[in-house]
Formats: structure tokens, C-alpha cells, sequence
């Protein structure tokens, strides 16, 4: 197929590369264009704007960080797209983020679905994701081939936009919570005088155990934070699910636990980082 992504950033980058190995026809746009420029070698056309990038797509991939950039990119390129083209949103950008955009879609005539992208930085170069898609059945069947392409599983979370949206929160929640308490298992450890590695072998194997704690609490252990999900992409993450819950009447005791910890870890030089330095925060001051 013919694919547009609009953003490469390290998702978009990634899922770029796994839409050219599979055979597509990729066309890349990012803001910062000599991000997009790697791409450009590895067979991608590279354009100058939004616009000319969708001008002959079959279907675009919308890989932006926030609600502000979708919007603005619909604006710019909305109207030069070939109508029969499926626009697929791949951004988090919460609840009422996703509600303005399907508004935009409906003034432009746009054939609007979602699929949120659950993996980080690996996954999305590897063609490993896990999708989170909404909207009509047939039009998400049309662009299978693509979805194929860059992920090993898709959950279609409804026939409405907005579902992904909903389940994309709910398990950056997941996320964000077993990194957090990691982090401040292996501290505690640490602070009680144990090697820290020990909380990683103990719950080794067990019913608690988790591959997840096991990547980033190794991460943690070795100071090891080459951003694979950005530290302050999650804290925009969690200030959406905290959104997503207040509008719906669930407590968000926890969700604010974790803002502030994740905030700390930010305020501490941190943000643009992995998420595992959030095991800074825990740590007892010098």
C-alpha cells in the first residue's frame, strides 16, 4: 500500500522502517526534517510538507506527540489527501483530545480510525507492536496489510474512535504503575543494605513476576537510561489518564501518586530519558 507516516519521532521512525521492509510504498514527514532524513536512505520518500505527503496516500499514519500537532497537521493537510484515503490516529492524546479530533475528521470528510501503539522504541523498529484500533470493522480490514506490517497483535477495542484511546490509557496506566513500583523495590531493597538484583531473583518465576520489571529493574540496577518510551512522555500520558478518570468520577489517588513521582524524577534532569530513571526519585538524598 501506499502509506504516509506524519511524525518520526522514535515510534514513528520505527514503524516507518518496519512498513518498508514488508514491501509498502512510505512517504515520511516530520517537523524537524532531518529527523525524517534516515529514513530518505533506507527507501523512504521524504516530504518537505504534511500536504505533499498525503497527496497520494492510501493510508496515513498519524504518529504526532500530542493533541496540538494532530490538529494542526489535519489543518495542513486535510483537504490534499485522496478522499478514499483511511486516516489512521496513532498519537496519545487521551479522551477529549481524540473527541476534537473526530470532529475535524467529520468537517473534512475523512475516513477516520485509531490504532494506539502499545511497545516502545524496540517493538515499533522491530515490527512488534500491539495495536489498540477502533472504528468500523470494514475500514479497519482495509488496512490490515499495514497493521500486519507493524505489529504481531491488534485488539479492536470498538466500532466507535475513542475505544483505542480509552484502552491505550488504561494500559500506559499498567505501565506506568509496574515501573514505578519496580523502581521502588529495588530501592527499598537497596536501602535496607541487600543487593537490589535479589527483589528481581525473588519474584522470579513467581505468580508476581513480570518480564516488564525484569527489563527496566536491570535498566535501573545499571543507571542504564537510553530512552526507549521518554520519562515526559509518560508524565503527558499520566496527565490524561488522570484527566480520563476525574471526568468519569474514579479516584485518581494512584494517578496522582504517580505524576508526582514521575514529575520528580523530570524536575531532577530526567524527562527526556527512559522511563526507568523514575528510580531515581526513590532514591535517598545525598
Amino acid at each position: 500500500m501506499r502509506v504516509t507516516v506524519l511524525g518520526t519521532g522514535a515510534m514513528g521512525a520505527g514503524v516507518a522502517g518496519s512498513l518498508l521492509r514488508a514491501g509498502h510504498e512510505v512517504t515520511v514527514w516530520n517537523r524537524s526534517s532531518e529527523r525524517a532524513a534516515p529514513l530518505g536512505d533506507a527507501g523512504a520518500t521524504v516530504a518537505e510538507t504534511a500536504a505533499d505527503a498525503v497527496e497520494h496516500a492510501e493510508a496515513v499514519l498519524l504518529t504526532l506527540f500530542d493533541v496540538d500537532a494532530v490538529i494542526d497537521v489535519l489543518e495542513h493537510a486535510a483537504g490534499e489527501a485522496p478522499e478514499s484515503a483511511i486516516w489512521v490516529q496513532a498519537s496519545t492524546i487521551g479522551l477529549e483530545g481524540t473527541a476534537t479530533v473526530v470532529q475535524l475528521a467529520g468537517k473534512y470528510g475523512i475516513t477516520l480510525i485509531e490504532a494506539m501503539m502499545l511497545g516502545t522504541k524496540g517493538p515499533a523498529e522491530q515490527g512488534k507492536l500491539t495495536l489498540l484500533a477502533a472504528g468500523p470493522s470494514t475500514t479497519i480490514d482495509a488496512v490490515r496489510p499495514v497493521f500486519e506490517a507493524i505489529a504481531v497483535k491488534t485488539v479492536v477495542a470498538g466500532p466507535e474512535v475513542g475505544a483505542g484511546s480509552a484502552l491505550k490509557l488504561a494500559a500506559n496506566a499498567w505501565i506506568a504503575s509496574i515501573t514505578a513500583a519496580t523502581a521502588q523495590s529495588l530501592t527499598l531493597a537497596q536501602t535496607l543494605g541487600l543487593d537490589p538484583s535479589l527483589f528481581l531473583e525473588a519474584i522470579d518465576g513467581t505468580a508476581s513476576d513480570s518480564p516488564y520489571a525484569h527489563t527496566k529493574g536491570a535498566a535501573m540496577n545499571e543507571d542504564s537510561f537510553a530512552p526507549q518510551f521518554a520519562l515526559d512522555g509518560l508524565r503527558k500520558d499520566i496527565r490524561l489518564m488522570v484527566d480520563a478518570a476525574s471526568a468519569s468520577g474514579m479516584s485518581t489517588t494512584l494517578l496522582d501518586a504517580l505524576a508526582a513521582v514521575y514529575g520528580s524524577a523530570s524536575a531532577d534532569g530526567h524527562g527526556n530519558e527512559d522511563i526507568a530513571a523514575v528510580v531515581t526519585a526513590f532514591r535517598p538524598s545525598a
